[in-house]
């Protein structure tokens, strides 16, 4: 039996077809006809936490899956942290809050800006890659690959735990892999 309510995956195998895990020895951690909450915790427990990370990501609905990208990389924003991240992270919160087009367009085009290279970067392109057209405007639709959102999620997690503290790199990880499985209990992920 399994708490996590949000995730609609019967089985840890389901999520693994839509990626491969990539730390070393994490395949000998996953039970594959089990839950996928048993693989991310065993994951987690085993220290494969970018694994974790990603199981979790691809078993999330979009938005909960976006929303936890906005925890993890308002956690990683800095006073330093100049505007156009800012307001990447703002438009892919607004996604979250409303998926509309409009909003979508708004996070592809700051991830596009932010050049993928910080936390609140990948937030805003997992939310421009959960609908709608990878193409631009007036060009032939699209549409993203069914989980591509997911491992730019994933990518904002783990680039939030590895930027906020590289020296807590552990606590980080355990931080934000609470905060997703709040969510797929159908919690906010504030924990």
């Amino acid at each position: 039996m399994t708490d996590l309510v949000k995730i609609q995956a019967l089985t840890a195998e389901e999520l693994l077809n839509h990626f491969e895990l990539t730390d070393e020895g994490s395949e000998d951690v996953v039970i594959l006809d089990t839950a996928p909450q048993i693989s991310i915790e065993r994951l987690r427990d085993a220290g494969f936490f970018h694994d974790s990370v990603k199981l979790l990501a691809h078993g999330l609905p979009k938005r909960e899956a976006v929303w936890w990208a906005c925890l993890a990389a308002r956690k990683a924003q800095t006073p330093e942290t100049d505007e156009a991240n800012i307001n990447a992270l703002l438009a892919a919160e607004a996604w979250a809050k409303k998926p509309s087009e409009d909003n979508r367009l708004r996070c592809k085009e700051l991830g596009e800006l932010t050049k993928s290279k910080t936390a609140a970067s990948w937030a805003a392109t997992a939310a421009a890659w959960c609908t709608g057209s990878m193409t631009p405007e007036g060009e032939p639709e699209v549409p993203p690959p069914e989980y591509l959102f997911a491992h730019a999620v994933a990518g904002c997690v783990s680039l939030a735990a590895a930027l906020i503290d590289p020296e807590k790199l552990e606590e980080n990880y355990k931080y934000f892999i609470a905060q997703g499985l709040d969510l797929a209990r159908g919690g906010n992920g504030q924990v």
